[in-house]
């Protein structure tokens, strides 16, 4: 038995060796080999999958066991690389398309459990009440505990009208609280506006999807026309935009700033992850002639404009606010954003599979990396929502540092302005705010919209750092 196990360890060691050099020359091809591959460590390896092979309580299929050690692999690099089996493919497929089954939150692992990052609007979650912060515990009677992110999020995914009871725990709760959801089609709208009155809009992007770009540019022509005076303001809502697409982040950029600006720049090892990207088409049309942002009205390149953000702004909207705010083209208003300034390439494989790995980190026009920090408004209001307890990307295990000199530095409070008019709230009224349900944005129950509004009208005065912003 034991010569029978050395002999299938050693045939399986040769060939992860043989598979592990063609994966390694395949990926440095006319690249220098910067490193020997880790024979001791690879050794190990197949020890370890030869003692599960013989010694384990149950028989494991092989394909269970490499699979996992990919994943294994990937989660332990950072938060957002993962391997992506079909059916993963497939849902993030899906989700870029903007239209799946399912509850409508968006979730991120710590610490083995499912952790809510906010709930999309008018969605089942939504109206049930989910939280930012909480904990989800259970699905039906399945415990999260030892699952991965993607096999908890497919049992939340499934069929509409079918119901999924998720036990959940929150902080303030003793007890944890039990939720029965009915899923639904969650279509998410990336785009939708008002005009809040003659002559000020409200645009809002929910999430940056394949159309958000040309679904962008109809709704300015729409506001535009539709206002029966020339535009005077207008309020750009990122708030809970937990990101998407980098083509859709240069798109809406593109919209607001001169043509050839720079949007964004990343950097990373390969001088593939290295990349200007600019207002220009080319860097955001994909498989198309016209160019959707052309003859745009010319007001929107002036008028004056307030970008809203809070802890749930991530990723693309923390691209597309701090472009804005770097070119001085729109006052950035609400809280400190997610800080979700990596790169995530899909690298397909064979069988219909693929990895997402990190590969770069974002800049700003201004060379700030978002990473871990995320973007600072230049008017702090966090009256909003609950961001003292959100969630955020450097309380991630296993972020990636943002690459200044300390992260600490980062996190030391913010020089810009909170509105002097801003009270602070006693420690009933925080716990009352704690459970009230989600304001919808863009409401008449939106104050963060409101008090951009009074900026925006002249009715509040703007802040001394802001003036000369607030002319543009």
């Amino acid at each position: 038995m034991h010569n029978m196990l050395k002999k299938t360890g050693l045939i399986l060691f040769g060939a992860l060796i043989g598979v592990m050099l063609s994966l390694n020359f395949s990926a440095i091809a006319n690249k220098e080999v910067l490193h020997p591959l880790p024979v001791e460590e690879l050794r190990a390896f197949t020890q370890v999958f030869g003692r599960i092979k013989s010694d384990y309580v149950e028989h494991v299929e092989d394909k269970k066991l490499i699979t996992e050690a990919i994943n294994g692999m990937l989660v332990g690099l950072d938060p957002h690389s993962a391997y992506l089996d079909k059916d993963d493919y497939k849902e993030l497929q899906i989700g870029t398309q903007g239209e799946f089954g399912g509850l409508g939150i968006q979730v991120t692992m710590e610490d083995g459990l499912v952790k809510v990052i906010s709930p999309i609007e008018d969605t089942p979650a939504f109206r049930a009440g989910i939280q930012t912060g909480d904990l989800i515990v259970k699905l039906d009677s399945k415990a999260v505990k030892g699952m991965t992110l993607a096999e908890a999020i497919k049992l939340m995914r499934g069929k509409p009208k079918t119901p999924l009871t998720i036990t959940i725990i929150r902080e303030g709760e003793t007890e944890p609280l039990l939720f029965t959801l009915v899923r639904d089609i969650i279509k998410i709208k990336s785009v939708r506006s008002k005009l809040v009155e003659p002559g000020y809009g409200y645009i809002r992007i929910s999430q940056f999807q394949e159309n958000t770009g040309e679904n962008l540019a109809e709704i300015i022509r729409e506001l535009f026309a539709e206002t029966e005076i020339p535009m005077e303001g207008l309020v750009l809502d990122l708030r809970n935009d937990p990101g998407g697409l980098l083509n859709g982040a240069v798109a809406v950029s593109a919209a607001f700033l001169p043509k050839d600006a720079l949007v964004v720049y990343t950097e990373g090892r390969t001088e593939e992850a290295k990349m200007n990207l600019h207002a220009n088409p080319r860097f955001y049309l994909r498989g198309t002639r016209n160019d959707y942002m052309e003859g745009l009205p010319a007001g929107i390149k002036t008028v004056p404009m307030i970008t809203l953000v809070n802890g749930g702004s991530a990723s693309a909207s923390e691209i597309v606010a701090g472009a804005l705010q770097d070119h001085d083209r729109s006052v950035v208003m609400g809280s400190q954003t997610f800080g979700k300034g990596s790169v995530q390439t899909i690298l397909p494989l064979s069988g219909e599979t693929a990895i997402k790995l990190t590969t770069a980190l974002y800049y700003t026009p201004n060379g700030v990396s978002i990473q871990a920090k995320g973007i600072t408004p230049d008017i702090i209001d966090e009256s909003d929502d609950d961001d003292l307890r959100r969630l955020r990307e450097a309380d991630l295990s296993r972020h990636l540092s943002n690459g200044s000199k300390t992260e600490e530095a980062d996190k030391k409070p913010s020089k810009k302005i909170k509105p002097e008019s801003e009270s602070k709230s006693s420690d009933d009224e925080k716990e009352e705010e704690t459970h009230a349900a989600p304001i919808e944005f863009g409401s008449s129950d939106d104050l963060l919209l409101a008090k951009a509004m009074g900026y925006l009208k002249g009715d509040t005065p703007w802040p001394e750092m802001n003036k000369d912003k607030a002319d543009n």
